[in-house]
């Protein structure tokens, strides 16, 4: 059991952020009779929109302000990528609770370094990984035992956009090194098969504006696990793909685990067995109410420090790999 001191009830609640994320977040905590969004900071058109259909009280163009404030509790962080460390680093400063989307931050020294304030500071940090919550990640947690020994892994995606859009999402210094940005798809996996210790990367970007914007991004890893296992990981997206594909697979000694989206079977020497994960809707609310009953009741989280370090060791590898062309050992 994990117990926080002088928890405000209903708990007060600042949203760092003005995107797609950041509005279905106070969505979900301005429905839920445990919390109240007090405030919340971002891009000043959209969070005076945000806060008028939401009745929010206050907004700031700064989330330098909001995290500051004596009225919150808890900060959730839904900016640019880039930002994520230094908003959450403030606000463990300033006594908060934090929720932030991944990645916690581009670096892992960094990243340590904030898991180490929040244990100091006796504060909860929570990085979404909400993958884990997912159908087709509880499906493979479900059945992995049933294909034996696991031999090899593949998880790959694939987004066409065209013509890509002009978000921070296509811009690296924003965004991030794709596998830092995308660290789910590596995380999915550590979680499933523990330690990586050694990483290969190719990485590609296409674009007029390279290299402050890209129109198409490739990046792909070679995992080596200490138990063995070998594994792909790629992600992809923007204008120079042309059908979206989102598989994984597990294969094994006694059989196989693959999906392609949500649709996928379990294959063994003697029967094939259909596997449906059914919709990604409502998982940004079991993460909250996960987080919520972590918070109020000391239930756990379903995320854990250990793995989420990892998993952005794996990737600080994966992008001094594709900077080296030379395979880098953890």
């Amino acid at each position: 059991m994990t117990s926080y001191a002088k928890l405000h009830q209903p708990l007060r609640v600042g949203i760092v952020g003005s995107g797609f994320v950041a509005k279905l977040r106070a969505e979900i905590l301005s429905q839920d009779g445990r919390t109240q969004v007090v405030a919340i900071a971002g891009n000043p058109e959209k969070t005076k929109a945000i806060a008028q259909e939401l009745a929010i009280p206050n907004v700031h163009q700064y989330w330098s302000e909001l995290v500051v404030r004596s009225d919150i509790d808890l900060v959730v962080v839904c900016n640019v990528n880039r930002d994520h460390a230094t908003v959450v680093s403030q606000a463990l400063r300033s006594g908060k609770h934090v929720i932030v989307e991944y990645p916690l931050s581009f670096n892992l020294a960094e990243a340590e370094e904030l898991v180490n304030l929040a244990k100091q500071n006796k504060l909860m940090l929570h990085v979404e990984h909400i993958e884990l919550l997912g159908g087709v990640h509880q499906l493979v947690m479900e059945h992995l035992s049933k294909i034996g020994n696991p031999f090899y892994a593949r998880y790959s995606t694939k987004g066409p956009q065209r013509p890509a859009p002009e978000k921070w999402t296509y811009q690296p210094d924003l965004f991030g090194f794709p596998l830092t940005a995308a660290v789910s798809r590596l995380n999915r996996i550590v979680v499933l098969f523990g330690k990586v210790k050694a990483v290969s990367c190719q990485l590609r970007y296409s674009g007029d504006n390279l290299p402050r914007q890209f129109t198409s991004c490739v990046c792909n890893a070679q995992l080596q696990f200490e138990n063995g296992v070998l594994a792909d990981i790629s992600y992809s997206k923007g204008e120079n793909f042309w059908q979206p594909e989102r598989i994984m697979e597990l294969q094994g000694s006694q059989g196989a685990i693959i999906f392609s989206g949500d649709k996928g079977k379990l294959i063994t020497a003697n029967e094939e067995t259909e596997l449906e994960a059914g919709t990604t809707r409502g998982l940004f609310k079991k993460d909250t109410e996960n987080v919520l009953s972590h918070l109020f009741n000391g239930t756990q989280i379903y995320t854990n420090h250990e793995s989420i370090l990892h998993s952005l060791a794996v990737a600080n590898a994966a992008e001094k790999s594709a900077t080296t062309n030379q395979t880098v050992q953890l």
